[in-house]
């Protein structure tokens, strides 16, 4: 019992009612009956109506990857079912300020800036707390977690990675300034100055890219960004006339300013939407909410492939009325319209775009107006097309999956790929750049010649020149996401000095290198790449200038700009303060007659400056002075003239801060008219580096032209300096026998071999070189595949079902040009269903497709098919041959060595 003796009567009441089951009820202790009421009301009958109705979970938003769009709610740590209410005032004006601002950003975890560190609270709290591996306890009324300033970066990144949507919540006034104001007495104001998803990590509070090189900060490794970082926005049209679906999408990379459009029909299986999200590999996915069941099933399956929440997609759902065609039309036309920067996309071009890429496109500028990010938008240049045919073969879902291109089927990793073979890049924008050529080799016979003579000159020559670019890519950072920090203006000064100053100095040694450029390299490509590079970036060299190398480094604003006449505003905030400075110094003269010390100098103390500090024995100090601090041997003072000094001071100083701020914000639009030409060049140094890396392939592999004694580039890697893959031959012709028949036993390597003549087939039409002694490869428009047996429950697919929708895709899809590669079709059903279907397909690929097919079967009626095509068919069948038995004097034991020989 807890007593507490008051002028009013003494009841005695269990202490624990009071407080808490949680706390042991002291014996012996009374409250007053006007007490008790007042913390009845304040645990057990606050708000609880009023914050049911105003944080209440609703279904907006959901999806995978950790919670996209979740709305996130802060609830009292004592919380009662009764109906009466409590005042708002026995909440703090901070609690308050953080309910309204939660009441503005419900789907976002709030950090918010309180001094010397960020502050969760409520659900937001918890979460962080469990997410984080950090202390949340109760403060007042809500439970609270809280981080430092400085590793900000570390641990948004950190909740960002897991699919919360984070938002950084800082004041917006200074002690200084406030404290002349008229609101002194009231709280900071505070207001969200950024937002971060997995895919708008943009930002100096986020980005550690002028880290790179503290050895302190090692907790950069561990969120550091995935090599792509898309966001992409569905639309789905449904034609009643036509009883067609068309998909339109668009995806944008907000931290490099690569956007990319598409629009095309789609079937029951969603294939070729598959194929994209594959391509283009997302971190986020934005949907409308009444987005397709089906289509929002396939999404997940891609989602949480990933057996690690980090490296999930997060699924953010929108109002379906955003995507609207009506709605979408409106926010396009007030985006568009109102563009005038250079090189900004006319709204003419863009009322052009198909109709569902235009329902994606308002809804996308909706969402990176609340990121500040939408800038990226406007850029003319930025717009792509995925799916161009002339531009690329074709490769779908299936066919990246089934042949390991981008990741193995292990893992679902890169390493055993057929991009872990090929990517040897030294930067960040160059892995980038590898992993499209990877996911979309060329058509164009030209473009394929270019890229295959620059290796061959990068591998044979002598020049010094080459090496000498290739050394200048090592150890640089990434500086295509670092100049779109840039553009979006929410670069730091060390950011900016970072990557400006290896731009600058990249710029410096290519120009030195240009007459031996000139002199010693002769292919097109190469030429093209060194000789432009050094005038585009040649605009980085002018703003390097102007800013002060140690207070860049430092992220000191104030001191900057190293010479202030381009800045009036400055110089004069400048003069100011110099002038007040001044009058303090002057005002020593004063003090030391006063305490009759003519040598007098002012004392700073803990962040304390222009103190007189005197002994406490003396006995001259004046009674209007103000005593600031003290100790047992001296008293700090200041004269009232150096307190109206040193307030003014303080005002200006925090002025200072916010002109240099307005001034640093103008700077970073100054350097954003020059950013296409920026991308530009990183563009050429990207294509060097991959140019580069294709060179090293060649000194990986067996290198030749012709499929002659092929192997698989991946696996011949994997088994390293063992030389135990057996190499065959491969040869198709398009007007000879275009079909090659595989039989032989399990375990053969039948599936190797198959996607072996796949991947040298890629390879070539990158431009690389391939894992063959010999070979000669024509142009494909395509390849695909259907190998493997698998369901697929979460889509309602049986395994026989799964098969027939691959092949399905295929023959509708497949022409001449293609590269066609069945594995075992057919063996779903019966053995007699099975032969039936995969007689009849094959013959189909046969007489009507005339594609290049490789069919793998168990079947032997196929085989017969060789007699009544023999001028395009061919039976092959992949035996061993076994070798001597060697015996082991140790055990006695005998050891057999299999070699599977393609015959």
């Amino acid at each position: 019992m807890r007593l507490i003796k008051s002028r009013t009567s003494v009841v005695s009441i269990p202490y624990s009612v009071i407080i808490g089951s949680q706390v042991e009820s002291p014996a012996g202790r009374q409250v007053t009956f006007t007490a008790l009421l007042e913390q009845l009301e304040l645990f057990f009958f606050f708000l609880q109506e009023f914050f049911m109705s105003k944080f209440a979970k609703s279904g907006g938003g959901g999806g995978g990857g950790g919670g996209g769009g979740k709305v996130s709610v802060l609830s009292l740590a004592s919380e009662s079912s009764a109906s009466s209410r409590r005042p708002k005032s026995t909440l703090t004006p901070l609690e308050q300020q953080v309910i309204q601002l939660k009441e503005q950003h419900k789907d976002a975890m709030l950090a918010v800036e309180c001094g010397y560190k960020f502050r969760f609270f409520g659900e937001d709290a918890e979460t962080a707390a469990k997410e984080l591996n950090i202390t949340c306890h109760l403060d007042h009324n809500f439970m609270t977690c809280s981080v430092p300033t400085h590793r900000l970066f570390v641990h948004v990144r950190r909740l960002v990675s897991q699919g919360h949507k984070v938002g950084v919540v800082k004041q917006t006034e200074t002690s200084a300034i406030k404290s002349s104001g008229s609101n002194r007495n009231t709280l900071f104001t505070r207001r969200l100055s950024a937002l971060y998803t997995k895919s708008t990590l943009v930002g100096e509070d986020v980005n550690p890219v002028a880290r790179l090189e503290d050895g302190d900060e090692a907790g950069c490794a561990d969120v550091s960004d995935p090599p792509e970082g898309f966001l992409l926005c569905i639309s789905e049209s449904w034609d009643k006339l036509k009883k067609q679906l068309t998909v339109g999408l668009v995806a944008v990379q907000p931290s490099t300013g690569d956007l990319l459009l598409d629009c095309f029909p789609d079937g029951p299986s969603h294939s070729e939407l598959e194929s994209r999200v594959l391509k283009i590999n997302p971190v986020e996915i934005l949907v409308p909410s009444d987005l397709s069941d089906q289509t929002h099933k396939l999404l997940l399956s891609i989602s949480n492939a990933s057996s690690q929440a980090d490296d999930r997609v997060r699924i953010e759902k929108r109002d379906s009325a955003q995507f609207e065609f009506s709605a979408a039309v409106v926010t396009v036309v007030r985006f568009f319209g109102h563009a005038q920067e250079e090189d900004s996309r006319s709204l003419s071009s863009v009322a052009s775009l198909e109709s569902p890429v235009v329902c994606c496109l308002g809804p996308l500028i909706q969402y990176l107006q609340e990121f500040n990010l939408e800038r990226v938008l406007r850029n003319e240049s930025s717009f792509q097309r995925l799916s161009c045919e002339s531009e690329g073969v074709t490769l779908n879902a299936t066919t990246l999956r089934n042949l390991e291109i981008l990741t193995n089927q292990t893992d679902g990793r890169v390493k055993g790929s057929l991009l872990w073979v090929l990517d040897h890049t030294r930067t960040a924008f160059g892995r980038r750049l590898m992993r499209k050529w990877v996911s979309r080799p060329l058509t164009d016979l030209h473009s394929i010649s270019q890229r295959q003579e620059a290796v061959q000159e990068i591998m044979e020559s002598d020049s010094l020149t080459l090496n000498s670019v290739r050394a200048l890519l090592s150890h640089l950072p990434d500086l295509e996401r670092g100049i779109c920090s840039i553009y979006h203006k929410k670069s730091s000064t060390q950011e900016f000095y970072l990557v400006s100053s290896c731009l600058s100095r990249l710029g410096l040694e290519l120009q030195s290198l240009l007459p031996a450029i000139r002199s010693q390299i002769s292919s097109p490509l190469l030429r093209s790449l060194l000789l432009d590079t050094p005038d585009l970036l040649a605009p980085a060299h002018g703003f390097l200038k102007v800013l002060n190398e140690k207070s860049a480094k430092s992220g000191n604003k104030t001191e900057l700009f190293s010479d202030l006449s381009g800045f009036p505003v400055l110089q004069e905030r400048t003069t100011q303060i110099q002038k007040v400075l001044r009058k303090i110094q002057d005002h020593r003269k004063d003090v030391g007659l006063v305490l009759k010390a003519p040598g007098f100098d002012y004392t700073t103390v803990s962040g304390q400056e222009f103190l007189i500090e005197v002994k406490n024995s003396s006995s001259v100090v004046p009674h209007d002075w103000v005593k600031i601090s003290s100790t047992k041997a001296v008293s700090r003072y200041r004269s009232p003239l150096l307190v109206d000094c040193y307030k003014k001071l303080q005002q200006l100083r925090e002025q200072l801060l916010l002109d240099c701020q307005r001034e640093w914000t103008n700077f970073l639009d100054q350097f954003g008219a020059h950013y296409h030409t920026m991308k530009r060049a990183i563009g050429h140094l990207a294509t060097m580096d991959c140019l580069f890396s294709l060179t090293e392939v060649m000194q990986t592999i067996n290198i030749g032209i012709m499929i002659t004694n092929g192997r698989h580039p991946a696996i011949d890697l994997l088994m390293g300096e063992h030389n135990q893959y057996v190499p065959n031959h491969t040869k198709l012709q398009g007007d000879g026998r275009r079909t090659m028949i595989i039989t032989g036993p399990n375990m053969g390597g039948k599936s190797s071999y198959i996607r072996q003549v796949a991947l040298i087939c890629i390879m070539a039409q990158i431009g690389s070189y391939v894992p063959a002694s010999e070979a000669r490869v024509g142009l494909l428009d395509a390849i695909y595949t259907r190998m493997g047996a698998s369901d697929n429950i979460y889509k309602g697919r049986s395994t026989f079902m799964e098969e027939l929708k691959e092949a399905s895709e295929i023959i509708r899809q497949a022409t001449e040009r293609s590269l066609v590669i069945l594995d075992e079709l057919g063996r779903g059903t019966s053995t007699h269903d099975g032969i039936a279907i995969a007689y009849a397909t094959l013959e189909y690929f046969i007489r009507d497709v005339k594609s290049l097919t490789l069919f793998v079967t168990h079947y032997p009626p196929l085989c017969e098919l060789e007699q009544l095509h023999p001028e395009h068919v061919t039976n092959y069948h992949m035996a061993f041959l076994l070798n001597e038995p060697d015996v082991s004097s140790d055990t006695g034991g005998t050891r057999l060595t299999l070699n599977w020989m393609f015959i």
